[in-house]
Parts: structure tokens; sequence; C-alpha cells
């Protein structure tokens, strides 16, 4: 599942959005508890063999839509020891960047941090001709319980340079900020709360930055943070699309926006999200048309298990992967 260099150039009109993406085919998906205590989308549930089996169906369902819309893949096997249950989710411990900076993240939880195999970037180097010019690891900021799990901590502006990030026990201020100069963009903090009054535990669920368009939950971001965060979302030039707390939970904002090439060889833009993230976004049909009417295609497909047990959804299963500049 790889397309060509060539298929994968730049492309010049969509520089917020990544030509190809890495994803992880999870061995021992399951319920993790040591990551529940901050994730209130999970789902607790019994676990059984048919979990992590429903969860490889789902995963091979996604690589599928995704490579029918053009997008290159590259698809890494998780191990099976030692045991990761989140393996699905490695936007959480990397990021690839166009200038060929790639960023290790620290983890929260302990049993996620063997995630990070350093033959997973081998293999995205090869199969997807990206050219690492620069590794920045910050895992030993994990020793000082200092957080910041990749794009799920960071909403990212490539266009304006600016890190979208809501603070919470996985997000680190201090850290957002380092982080920020180190890659030269403007560092946007802010707190937003679940209905529980407990800080949402990572920023894409509740933002998603397209080329032209901006998905955000506005009403969960606290007073003193929702205008300056909106503001600087419309200065950005986007149609600013606000989804309900409701739709949030049916992770309509965890989606993302990928780029590819039509038949005639000409730029794409490709909308990848579950499909209930999709329902919960056409339950406000307008927002929905407006949405739709800011890409070149949406491709959907159903994650229940995944998305119930891991909490996650398909935002989260994908660390985008640019072509590198020359």
């Amino acid at each position: 599942m790889t397309r060509s260099a060539d298929a994968r150039a730049p492309i010049a009109r969509n520089e917020q959005c990544a030509e190809g993406v890495l994803l992880v085919r999870p061995a021992q998906f399951s319920y993790n508890s040591e990551t529940a205590a901050t994730n209130r989308f999970q789902q607790s549930v019994p676990q059984s063999s048919d979990t992590a089996m429903r969860a490889r169906q789902e995963f091979e369902a996604l690589c599928q839509v995704i490579e029918a819309a053009g997008v290159g893949l590259c698809v890494v096997d998780d191990t099976s020891t030692p045991v990761k249950p989140d393996a699905v989710f490695p936007n959480n411990w990397v990021s690839f960047h166009r200038d060929g900076t790639v960023v290790l993240y620290p983890m929260q939880a302990v049993n996620r941090r063997t995630e990070r195999r350093l033959e997973i970037l081998q293999a995205v180097e090869t199969r997807l001709q990206f050219r690492r010019r620069r590794l920045i690891d910050l895992r030993s900021h994990e020793e000082k319980g200092r957080m910041l799990e990749g794009t799920g901590s960071l909403v990212l502006d490539h266009v304006q340079r600016i890190a979208y990030a809501c603070r919470s026990p996985r997000t680190d201020e201090s850290l957002v900020r380092e982080w920020s100069a180190v890659l030269n963009y403007e560092p946007l903090l802010f707190d937003a709360l679940g209905a529980d009054g407990t800080p949402l535990y990572h920023t894409n669920v509740l933002l998603s930055i397209g080329a032209r368009w901006a998905v955000v939950c506005a009403e969960v971001i606290v007073e003193a943070d929702r205008a300056r965060v909106l503001q600087r979302l419309r200065t950005s030039g986007r149609e600013i699309i606000e989804i309900s707390a409701q739709a949030m939970v049916g992770f309509a904002g965890n989606i993302l926006e990928l780029a590819s090439r039509d038949v005639g060889g000409g730029p794409q833009s490709v909308l990848v999200l579950s499909e209930q993230a999709r329902s919960a976004l056409q339950q406000n049909i307008q927002a929905w048309d407006r949405l739709r009417a800011r890409v070149d295609q949406v491709v959907a497909t159903a994650i229940p298990t995944i998305e119930r047990v891991g909490g996650g959804s398909v935002r989260c299963m994908l660390a985008e992967v640019p072509a590198t500049l020359p």
C-alpha cells in the first residue's frame, strides 16, 4: 500500500494537508485502563478476542478507503509483545513535517510508551520517500511529568504557523511553548472542558483544520478563551464550522483533510472521517453542506469498536506524512 514518489509530490494549493499517512495495524487492541482516567470518550467493555478482531477489520476498511482515494499509505504491523492496546493511534507519539523534521513525543500512559518504535520511522522513510533531516526527541520529559501527545495535543495550522492546544494532563503548557519555539509556530493555548467539567484530553477531539475550513466545538472552550480562539481561526480566512458538544462526542471534530490527485493528475482534497462522525455532522445539514463544499472528496468508514473502546476516531489513527521539501 504505497504510492509512488511522483504521486506524492507537494501540492501547491494545499500546503496544509499531507499527501501520505502512517497507520499501525493493531495486534492486541483492547480497553486501556491507564488512559481511561483522562479520556472520557472511552467505554469499558468485557475483554474478548472479538474486540481485537473487530478492530483489525475496521482498520483494514479504513486503509482501503484511504488508498482508493489516492492518498499515500505506510501501513506497519504492531508487535504482539509487549502488549500495546492503543498502538492503532500513532499520531500521539510521532509527527512528520515538510521540512524533514520528525518529533517523538512524551506520553502519559506508561503502557503506551513502547509504541514508539524507531523501525516505524524507517518504514515511513522507505515507503513514502520521507527525507528525515532532523529528529527532535522529547521523550525525556516524561521523567518530569511533562506530556505532549503529538497531534492529539496539537492541532496545527501549517499555513499561518499556529499551534492550537487545550491544556490537559496530556498537554503541558510549557512544553507546547517550547515545541512552538523550536518548530517556528505561534502557540495558542486555551482551556476546554467536557460535560463533567474535566479538561478534554486532546485538542483534536474539538478542533480540526483543513485547507479551506475549520471545524470547532466552541461551546466546550471556556468562556474566557472562546472569543480569542474563534477570532484567531477566523483570521486564517477559512470557513469556520461550529459543532455542538453532542456532535463532538460523536467524533465530528476528529476528522482530517489529506491531499491527493484526481485521475487527470490535478490536486484534490480528501476529507477522511468515521461513519459516526459523518452522521454527527449531518445532524446540522447546513453546516455539513458548508464543509462538504470545501473539499473535493469525502471518504468515511465505520470504526465503532475503535471509537468506543479506544476513545479515539479516524484522525487519531492517522499520522500525517507530508512530502518533504527539496
